[in-house]
């Protein structure tokens, strides 16, 4: 087995992995740097955030003890 075909037997996942990743960078930043994907900011218009909290409803009041069971534990 020569030395070429031992490299690649032993990084072909590191090798074809890493150029991909490298492509991929190298393809959005092509992207990124086209200047019809990028909007003029004289025509651009801010919009008001968006405000999306709803406040919670509240819990019902807890009701009251029972006054007999609460009479009667006194008295015995």
């Amino acid at each position: 087995m020569s030395k070429l075909q031992r490299f690649w037997h032993n990084y072909k996942v590191l090798i074809v992995m890493g150029s991909g990743l490298g492509f991929v960078h190298w393809g959005w930043y092509i992207i990124k740097s086209n200047p019809l994907l990028h909007q003029n900011r004289d025509e651009f218009t801010p919009e008001p955030g968006i405000v999306s909290y709803v406040s919670p409803v509240p819990l019902p009041a807890l009701p009251e003890p029972n006054k007999r069971k609460r009479e009667s534990k006194t008295q015995d």
